[in-house]
């Protein structure tokens, strides 16, 4: 997760470099719309959640023919049905962008329509590939998952590479996006599933197993988190404000998301087979136990990477995005949207996790109907701070609606299953927040006046991340609770073993 957010950088950093922020880049954001709108109401950025809890129950029970029936319908059902969907949102683009974008003029209209049809395809290969995947992590193989998105960054910044900047450039990233969709998340998986299940298509629409797999997966399909439609609000909503705005907030939601992805994603991830597993074997008591482990950790480096992006904010933008057509004033307008941005960093990695200890047990509906009760119900802020603030009020209205909704995520959490133990919990975040801003504010000092150049900045982020680690390795050891002791002292013990093999 951390290489393939590492090459994200690398790949909005030339995205930057190429295009810069203006209305291309606008169009380049918004015609990935329509694509996800496919891929959410299709379930497929869910498969694991929807698929792989049902499908584990099968092994776990030796049903294996049955296990490899069910893989072979939702393969051969799902990818045929979005296939067809891909095919109806090509040809209905046009009006479909005039009316999610009415802002934007007659050719970054007609640009986001072509782009949009560019990279539609590219669902399908998700879609089919997330299918694979969560055959490969029910099977514990978990290679696939970490090497499709290096692939998929790899090709998109290759692609745009060679096309140059402008207009050219930007249908050059469209054009990887849909080669490295093929090569990444659908080619890598489709060579190594084979090694454990036969590969059947099977079109059963009225299959059991798969309507009740449906029935699992409908809430992912009709439902909504603010996990997901924070992007299409800031699209939608940036897109009624001034050129450049969908672009800015592109570019600091990229840097967000490393943190998000590097601790909560991988920790969700990795989570979901072992506690779909124990809640199949009826080790209630050990999934509630390690529920509550992988909270605290993703907690609290959740917290200490928060702390660390608001405070460095600036730097960072200018070490990743400040050349080529991406200008002083562009880095000093992302920057003021990451720091808001990285607040929502904690929200975001503990509904990640706790909503698994729903999908582990194959209850989809209660979170996604309260997701999406959170989500309609935050419309309103997002109108307002939008109107009064800009893109740093849309920003701002995201950290709100988000902290909210894992507050009552966990809440509901615990009323139906017993756990999380919110007292400790609430108790590491505290801690967590007081070492936190303690290196937060070091790491601003350590890093001196704004940077002039990519080189300054790197420095700047030098002396920041020194400070900051030192105050927190020395405040974990007199405020830290337990569990942050524990996972300091593994940390530690760990580099020393590196340090021998060395």
């Amino acid at each position: 997760m951390l290489l393939s957010r590492v090459l994200g950088y690398v790949r909005e950093a030339v995205l930057a470099y190429q295009v810069g922020a203006g209305r291309a880049t606008d169009a380049f954001y918004a015609a990935f719309q329509l694509p996800d709108l496919l891929n959410y109401f299709l379930a497929g950025g869910a498969l694991t959640i929807a698929f792989l809890p049902f499908y584990t129950r099968c092994l776990s029970q030796g049903e294996s023919a049955r296990a490899q029936r069910l893989f072979s319908t939702v393969l051969g059902t799902l990818g045929g049905l979005a296939l067809l969907a891909a095919l109806l949102l090509w040809w209905w683009a046009e009006p479909l962008v005039a009316f999610q974008f009415p802002r934007f003029d007659a050719e970054a209209q007609a640009l986001t329509v072509r782009l949009t049809r560019i990279v539609l395809p590219a669902q399908v290969f998700f879609i089919t590939g997330g299918i694979l995947n969560a055959v490969l992590l029910a099977h514990g193989r978990f290679q696939a998952q970490a090497l499709a998105p290096l692939l998929y960054n790899g090709v998109i910044i290759l692609a745009g590479l060679s096309l140059g900047g402008g207009v050219m450039g930007v249908e050059g990233f469209a054009w990887g996006a849909l080669a490295g969709a093929f090569l990444g998340p659908f080619l890598i998986p489709l060579l190594q599933v084979g090694r454990h299940v036969r590969l059947r298509l099977r079109l059963a629409p009225r299959d059991g197993d798969f309507l009740r797999y449906l029935a699992v997966a409908a809430p992912l399909m009709l439902g909504v988190t603010l996990l997901t439609v924070d992007e299409w609000y800031e699209r939608w909503f940036g897109a009624l404000q001034e050129a450049g705005t969908v672009a800015y907030l592109g570019y600091a939601r990229r840097l967000m998301q490393v943190p998000v992805a590097v601790v909560g994603q991988a920790l969700a991830t990795a989570a979901l087979p072992f506690l779909a597993r124990m809640f199949a074997e009826k080790r209630f008591e050990d999934l509630n136990r390690t529920l509550l482990k992988t909270l605290q950790a993703g907690l609290v480096l959740a917290v200490l990477g928060a702390a660390f992006f608001c405070a460095c904010a600036q730097p960072i933008v200018e070490l990743i995005y400040r050349r080529g057509a991406f200008s002083g004033e562009d880095a000093t307008r992302v920057a003021a949207i990451l720091s808001v941005l990285a607040l929502a960093v904690p929200a975001w990695v503990t509904q990640q996790i706790a909503a698994r200890a729903f999908y582990a047990r194959g209850d989809t509906w209660r979170p996604m109907l309260l997701g999406t009760f959170v989500a309609l119900a935050a419309v309103p802020i997002y109108l307002h701070l939008g109107r009064v603030y800009g893109a740093v009020g849309l920003a701002a209205a995201g950290v709100i609606g988000m902290s909210g909704g894992a507050l009552v995520t966990l809440l509901l959490a615990r009323r139906l299953h017993g756990a999380p133990v919110l007292g400790a919990l609430a108790g590491t975040f505290a801690r967590s927040a007081v070492i936190a801003l303690a290196a937060g504010a070091a790491a601003f000092w350590a890093r001196g006046e704004e940077a002039a150049d990519a080189t300054a900045a790197l420095l700047a982020l030098a002396r920041a991340g020194g400070a900051f680690c030192l105050v927190t390795l020395l405040l974990v050891r007199f405020l830290g609770d337990a569990a942050m002791r524990e996972a300091l002292a593994r940390g530690l013990r760990w580099l020393r073993r590196r340090r021998a093999a060395a």
